[in-house]
C-alpha cells in the first residue's frame, strides 16, 4: 500500500479525503480531533509544494444542498490548526470550478471542497462522475480511515482513476488496531456498549474468539437479560434478537469465553427521570427502564480490568449522554485511566460514544491507543477489511 513515506508527491495536484464530520454544539465544533488528525499528512503535502483539495462529508444531506452541513463553518478552525493564512473553498465540484480554482492556487496551497454528500454522485458510485473529477488531479490521497468503511464514490470510485496514497492517520490508525489484536496477551477482556445487539453481532462473536472475558453493557445487554428469562420492564430490547443472543451465549460457553452481563442497574421512568433507582437485576419494574448499570456490576468490571493485560473497549455502558446515568461509564474510564499505566495494561478504545465518554473524565492518558472512527473501527475489529482500504492495497496506479 503507498503512503507519504514511500510515495514522493511533489509539485502535484492532490485530490484528499479527510474525514471531518466533528461534532457541533450550538454552531461550535466541540472537539478538533479529526481536524488534528490530517495535520501530519497535509504539512507534508504542503511543504512539497502540492496544491491540495480536501474532501469531506459532514451529517448526511442525502444528495442535497442544505445550509446547516455546509462546510464553510470548518474553515477557521483548518486555518488556525494547520497555521495556513489561507484556505481556498470550492462550491462547485466540477472540472471547470476545479480548473479555475487550481489557477488561481499557489504551490504549497490548499482548497476546501464543499460537503462531499450535497452531490449525489457521492452516495452513488458514480464512477463516471469519479473519472471526470480524477482528470483534474495527478494523486488520490485517502487519511479517512473513520470513514474508510463507506462504498462511497471519495473513497473507493477515485482510487480507480488516479494513483492512490494512504494518509499517515489511515496508516496509524491500521498498524495500532492491528497490533493490539496481533499481540494478545492473557487474560484479556473486551467491553462492548451500545443501543443495538443488531450492530454488533458479528463483532461480539469475531471477540469472543479472541478474549477471555467480554462484557456486555448498554441497551444491548437488555436483549440478553430478556433471553436469559429476566423482566427488563419498560427497557429498550430487540425482541427478535433473542436467538442470535442465546446464540452468542453459547459460543462463548463453548468457547470458555466469560461473557458479563449486569446484575444489577440504575433504572428510571425516562432518560428524564433524575431520581433513579438501583436495583437488582431480578426486580426490575414494568414501568422501569434499565439505563445504566449498577454499583455492584461495576465494581466487577473494574476488578476484571485491573487484572487482564488487555483491555478493548467500545460504546458505553448506560446512557451515558444523560446524567446521573454516566455514572459506570465513567468509573469505567476513571479505573482505566488510573491504573492502566501502573499495571502496564494495553487499553485501546474506539467510536465516537466511547471517545466522547473517555473525554469527558479527562482518561486519555489511560488509553494505549484511541480511534477516532466508529463503524470502521467496529469493521475492523469483526475481522472485514474497509473497502476504503481495499481500495488503496489494489491501487496499482503511478
Amino acid at each position: 500500500m503507498k503512503n507519504l513515506k514511500n510515495y514522493n508527491i511533489k509539485n502535484k495536484k492532490i485530490l484528499f479525503r479527510a474525514d471531518l464530520n466533528v461534532p457541533v454544539v450550538d454552531g461550535l465544533i466541540k472537539d478538533t480531533a479529526r481536524i488534528k488528525a490530517i495535520q501530519s499528512s497535509i504539512e507534508i503535502l504542503i511543504s512539497n509544494k502540492n496544491k491540495i483539495f480536501l474532501m469531506a462529508h459532514f451529517g448526511r444531506p442525502k444528495g442535497e444542498v442544505l445550509d446547516q452541513y455546509s462546510l464553510n463553518f470548518i474553515l477557521p478552525s483548518l486555518k488556525e490548526i494547520l497555521n495556513l493564512d489561507k484556505v481556498y473553498f470550492l462550491k462547485n465540484f466540477d472540472q471547470d470550478s476545479i480548473e479555475k480554482t487550481v489557477n488561481e492556487m499557489q504551490n504549497g496551497n490548499l482548497c476546501l471542497v464543499e460537503n462531499i454528500r450535497f452531490f449525489k454522485e457521492e452516495e452513488n458510485i458514480d464512477l463516471n462522475f469519479a473519472k471526470k473529477i480524477s482528470s483534474s488531479f495527478d494523486v488520490y490521497v485517502n487519511d479517512a480511515f473513520s470513514a474508510s468503511h463507506r462504498n462511497h464514490t471519495s473513497i473507493t470510485g477515485f482510487p480507480k482513476f488516479l494513483p492512490a496514497v494512504a494518509g499517515n492517520h489511515m496508516i496509524k490508525e491500521i498498524n495500532s488496531i492491528n497490533s493490539f489484536l496481533n499481540n494478545a496477551k492473557k487474560p484479556n477482556m473486551a467491553i462492548v456498549g451500545g443501543s443495538k445487539i443488531s450492530t454488533k453481532i458479528q463483532l461480539l462473536s469475531n471477540l469472543i474468539e479472541q478474549f477471555n472475558v467480554v462484557v456486555i453493557g448498554g441497551a444491548m445487554a437488555n436483549t440478553f437479560l430478556l433471553a436469559n428469562n429476566y423482566n427488563v420492564g419498560n427497557s429498550l430490547v430487540e425482541k427478535d434478537l433473542i436467538q442470535k443472543a442465546n446464540n452468542i451465549q453459547l459460543k462463548a460457553k463453548k468457547l470458555n469465553c466469560e461473557l458479563i452481563l449486569p446484575t444489577d442497574a440504575l433504572c428510571g421512568k425516562n432518560l428524564q427521570d433524575k431520581d433513579p433507582v438501583l436495583r437488582k437485576i431480578d426486580e426490575i419494574l414494568p414501568e422501569e427502564m434499565i439505563l445504566d448499570i449498577g454499583d455492584s456490576s461495576t465494581k466487577f468490571i473494574n476488578n476484571k480490568i485491573i487484572n487482564s493485560k488487555m483491555v478493548l473497549w467500545n460504546g458505553p455502558v448506560g446512557a451515558f449522554e444523560f446524567k446521573p446515568y454516566d455514572k459506570a461509564t465513567n468509573a469505567i474510564a476513571n479505573i482505566i485511566k488510573v491504573n492502566a499505566k501502573k499495571l502496564n495494561i494495553n487499553t485501546i478504545a474506539g467510536g465516537g460514544d466511547t471517545v466522547s465518554a473517555i473525554k469527558n473524565t479527562n482518561a486519555e492518558e489511560g488509553f494505549s491507543y484511541i480511534s477516532n472512527a466508529g463503524g470502521a473501527f467496529l469493521e475492523w475489529l469483526e475481522g472485514n477489511e474497509s473497502p476504503g482500504v481495499k481500495s488503496l492495497k489494489e491501487n496499482n496506479l503511478t
